[in-house]
C-alpha cells in the first residue's frame, strides 16, 4: 500500500550552488517577451544562418549518419579545426589527440574545470566575466579568485573603456592558483586582448604549473583591422592552454550547442578523460554538415566584416542619442553608459534601469553588474547587435525618444 502523499517526508538535498538563482538574461527575455520589447539584451542572432550548413547537415541524416560518433568527434570536423587553426594562428594541433568536439563552449568550459580543478584550488576570473564560470568552478570544489578590469575614465567622468589590471592579477597568484581564465573578445565589454597582454600572461605564469582556459568563441569577431590574438598564436602559452571555441557564434546556430576545446595532448588527456563521462559525445549529423561547410574559410574569415557593418549601424544610430558609447572592439555587443541621459530614471541601478528601459521605452537589455560575482555598478548596460538591421532599426527608434 502506498502511503498518502501528504505524508511523505522531503527528502533533504543540500545546494551545491547557494548563490545561483534566476539568471539575468532569463528575467530579461520574459520581460521582453510580456511587454512586446525588443530583445537586444540575450547574446544570439534573430536571422537564419546559411542554408548550405542546413543542406549539408540535412544530408548528413539522410546518409544515416545519425549513430553515435566518437567520443572526440568525428575525424573530418577534428581535421578542419586543425586546418582552421593552423591557417589562422600558425598552431598545428594534432587532430587525433589535441581536438575534441564538444556540446558548446559552455560546456567545453566545465569539462576543462572539472578535469583540471580539485578542491582546495584557486582559479582567477577576470571581472566582469561570463556567468557559468564562477559557478562550474565551485561545483567542483575550487574557490573563483574575482580580478576586475579596471574601468577607465576621462576628465569628465565619462567611462572610455576597460583595461587589464595586471598588477592585481600578478598579486591574485599564490601557491593555490590552478588556473587563470581569459576570455578575448570578451563578454561583454567587447574588449580584446593584445599581442602584449599575451606576453605578459606569459611572464606572469612562467615558471609555474598554472593552467590558462581561453575562452575564444567570439574569435572571428574583431574589427577595424585588428587581428584576434588566439593564445594558439603564443607557443609558450599554448603549452599550458585549454582554448574554446563555438560554431554556434561563429555560423549562427547557437541552438545547435556544437563547439570544440584544442590543447596539447598532455593536457587533453584529462579532458577526455571527464569529457566521456560528462557528454560522451555530440550531435552526429550536425559534426558532419558543420566538417562539410568548414571547408570554405569565407564564412568565418568574412564574419567581422559582417558584423563590423551591424556594430557601425547601432552605433550612428546610439550616437544621435545620450547614451555615452564604449569603444566595441570585438564580440557583437556594444556597452553604453546611461547616466547621461537626461531623464530621472539615471539615478537606477543598471537592473533596475534595463527593466525600465524594457518596460517603458520598449527595448531589452542586460546589466554589465550581472556579471560581477558581487554587484558592482558603473551605470554600463549591455546591447547585442546580432540582429537584422529591421530589428536594429526599430530598436533604435524608440531609444530616440532618450
Amino acid at each position: 500500500m502506498n502511503p498518502n502523499n501528504n505524508t511523505l517526508r522531503q527528502i533533504n538535498l543540500p545546494t551545491r550552488l547557494p548563490k545561483v538563482g534566476t539568471t539575468i538574461f532569463t528575467v530579461m527575455s520574459a520581460l521582453a517577451n510580456e511587454y512586446q520589447a525588443i530583445n537586444l539584451g540575450q547574446g544570439f542572432p534573430d536571422f537564419s544562418c546559411d542554408s548550405r550548413l542546413l543542406d549539408a547537415v540535412n544530408d548528413a541524416m539522410r546518409a544515416d549518419h545519425n549513430q553515435y560518433p566518437p567520443m572526440a568527434g568525428i575525424a573530418p570536423l577534428r581535421e578542419g579545426i586543425s586546418q582552421k587553426i593552423a591557417h589562422l594562428y600558425k598552431h598545428i594541433y594534432d587532430p587525433l589527440t589535441e581536438i575534441t568536439v564538444t556540446a558548446g563552449g559552455t560546456q567545453g568550459i566545465f569539462t576543462v574545470i572539472a578535469c583540471a580543478v580539485r578542491p582546495g584550488d584557486e582559479v582567477i576570473v577576470i571581472e566582469p566575466v561570463y556567468d557559468s564560470y564562477i559557478p562550474a568552478i565551485e561545483t567542483v570544489g575550487g574557490t573563483a579568485i574575482p580580478v576586475q578590469l579596471v574601468v577607465e575614465r576621462n576628465g569628465e567622468g565619462k567611462i572610455t573603456g576597460y583595461t587589464i589590471p595586471w598588477d592585481a592579477l600578478q598579486k591574485a597568484i599564490t601557491s593555490h592558483t590552478r588556473m587563470i581564465m581569459i576570455n578575448s573578445p570578451h563578454n561583454p565589454t567587447g574588449m580584446v586582448w593584445g599581442k602584449s597582454d599575451l606576453d605578459k600572461l606569459a611572464d606572469l605564469v612562467r615558471n609555474t604549473d598554472i593552467l590558462i582556459c581561453s575562452d575564444e568563441v567570439y574569435e572571428h569577431m574583431v574589427y577595424d583591422g585588428q587581428q584576434h590574438q588566439s593564445v594558439a598564436r603564443h607557443p609558450e602559452l599554448a603549452n599550458r592552454s585549454f582554448l574554446i571555441s563555438s560554431f554556434g557564434k561563429t555560423y549562427h546556430v547557437t541552438g545547435w550547442k556544437v563547439g570544440y576545446v584544442a590543447a596539447p595532448k598532455h593536457l587533453m588527456n584529462e579532458f577526455r578523460k571527464v569529457h566521456q563521462f560528462n557528454v560522451f559525445t555530440v550531435n552526429t549529423p550536425m559534426q558532419y554538415g558543420l566538417a562539410k561547410y568548414l571547408e570554405d574559410p569565407v564564412p568565418y574569415t568574412q564574419l567581422s566584416n559582417f558584423y563590423q557593418q551591424k556594430r557601425d549601424f547601432l552605433r550612428k544610430g546610439l550616437e544621435a542619442t545620450r547614451f555615452k558609447l564604449l569603444p566595441a572592439p570585438g564580440t557583437y555587443f556594444q556597452c553604453v553608459d546611461y547616466k547621461h541621459l537626461n531623464i530621472p530614471e539615471t539615478q537606477l541601478n543598471e537592473a533596475d534601469f534595463c527593466q525600465w528601459l524594457t518596460k517603458e521605452i520598449g527595448v531589452a537589455a542586460i546589466p554589465v553588474s550581472a556579471f560581477y560575482d558581487k554587484t558592482v555598478e558603473s551605470g554600463v548596460i549591455r546591447f547585442c547587435f546580432a540582429k537584422q538591421q529591421t530589428t536594429l532599426q526599430q530598436a533604435l527608434e524608440r531609444l530616440s525618444k532618450l
